[in-house]
């Protein structure tokens, strides 16, 4: 089982010191890559007042020059707020400087204050996404001046420079219902899954993943497929439930952020927030516990076929990396043969 992280930089709101929060963020990725965690996805968000990252190719070209080998992913980069070419070329730079380790994950976005914000349409989100998707998609691998009339960008004559190290980037796509999941493996896209399902669901999404590969003739791969959970090892059992309660704060607090200023928030929340948040279903839905709980929550993942798992924890800081790594990891590790 491969294990990376999920997240980014993030102050407590009302707070300033962006600057301190991104050291803290960079050191901690840097550290991570020495324990073992593969890779980083970065979200990206704006207009939330709690400084969560918003630029994340630029921190993932700076993150580039600080590791070696870890995979450089977004989770995702939100196509309509992006003009395409200039898109492709962003992340076809990190691609560059980094050999060859970018994870390009897209979407479509779902913040209600980013669409107010940026005024745009929630209703044009899907035909934005595959607009721009397409045009990446034709920069990076058009070695010919092209030109594009579409319902939202135009351009005449142009070849997008530079091109990417991989022909072209893994494109990853956050799904969850079996149309989504299977016109993923369709599209020959990897699959990001989110951090609530349940086991029993988890893998139910990865067999329509795998039954849609087969169908079309596809071997699969170990690594197209990655599962977010919240990380919440700790040395005493008698500290779970302070991790809960923290947990369903900080899934409050970013409902709070996502909602249009001014607006009441809904009775219900919405999209990715619209979710169980009861003691029982955190528990069910993230990696808790001491070591040896862990280990049991990871292995019935493995069983249900997950061999790739992302940890967002926000609060757990790089301790909790080094204990997950000193206790955890080598339970998913192969064994060194015998002299």
């Amino acid at each position: 089982m491969r294990f990376g992280l999920f997240g980014g930089a993030a102050r407590a709101l009302g707070q300033s010191g962006d600057s301190l929060s991104y050291g803290r963020f960079i050191d901690y990725v840097v550290e991570a890559e020495q324990l073992g965690f593969e890779s980083i996805f970065l979200v990206e968000h704006h207009f939330t007042g709690g400084g969560q990252v918003s630029a994340s190719l630029n921190l993932l070209s700076y993150l580039a020059g600080r590791t070696t080998h870890m995979r450089l992913g977004t989770a995702v980069t939100v196509m309509p707020w992006h003009h395409p070419l200039l898109l492709a070329e962003q992340a076809a730079t990190v691609d560059l400087v980094s050999n060859g380790r970018l994870d390009f994950g897209v979407g479509r976005g779902y913040r209600a204050n980013e669409f107010h914000g940026f005024n745009i349409d929630p209703g044009e989100a899907q035909a934005r996404y595959e607009e721009a998707l397409e045009l990446v998609m034709k920069s990076w691998t058009s070695r010919e001046r092209f030109s594009h009339d579409g319902r939202f960008w135009s351009f005449r004559d142009v070849i997008v420079e530079p091109f990417p190290v991989q022909a072209p980037p893994p494109i990853w796509v956050a799904a969850g219902s079996e149309g989504s999941v299977r016109q993923a493996a369709k599209a020959g896209q990897r699959l990001l899954l989110d951090q609530f399902g349940s086991v029993e669901l988890t893998g139910q999404r990865i067999g329509w993943y795998r039954d849609e590969q087969a169908k079309a003739g596809v071997t699969p791969e170990r690594g197209q497929i990655a599962l977010t959970r919240g990380l919440l090892l700790v040395d005493d059992a008698a500290k779970v439930d302070d991790e809960i309660r923290k947990r369903h704060g900080a899934i409050a607090a970013l409902a709070a952020t996502a909602q249009i200023p001014g607006r009441p928030a809904p009775e219900k929340p919405t999209g990715p927030f619209a979710v169980d948040t009861s003691d029982e279903a955190t528990r069910q839905a993230t990696v808790i516990g001491t070591p040896d709980d862990c280990i049991r929550r990871l292995k019935a993942l493995e069983a249900a076929g997950v061999d790739y798992v992302l940890f967002n924890d926000p609060w757990g800081g790089i301790e909790r990396l080094r204990f997950f790594a000193r206790e955890v990891m080598p339970a998913f590790r192969p064994k060194a043969a015998a002299a």
